[in-house]
């Protein structure tokens, strides 16, 4: 795979995995849950599938290369960045009203 591909096949991956907290009552979409999902429920999947996208882009790097050492500063960006692409399911599930 090329380094174009990987960094789109992560781009890709991270913006579903960062809405998917928000589109589904499942947790990680997989365990139903008895009672629905509150923010912090989500906050956390989604903290957990930050790391899950990270470990992937890790592994692609470390394929094609050697691993670059990061900074706290590339993690920051990173996770702004994953917060942001969270944004639409956000808005999906908190904002837009839906018919119960």
């Amino acid at each position: 795979m090329s380094q174009t591909a990987s960094v789109w096949l992560v781009i890709l991956v991270a913006l579903g995995a960062a809405n998917l907290p928000f589109l589904t009552h499942r947790l990680l979409a997989v365990v139903p849950l008895a009672q629905p999902k509150n923010l912090a429920m989500r906050l956390a999947e989604l903290v957990l599938l930050y790391f899950v996208v990270g470990g992937l882009g890790l592994l692609l790097e470390k394929r094609a290369g050697q691993i670059a050492p990061q900074g706290w500063e590339f993690y920051a960006v990173t996770g702004a960045l994953f917060i942001t692409l969270a944004f639409p399911g956000f808005v999906w599930r908190y904002l837009v009203k839906h018919r119960d």
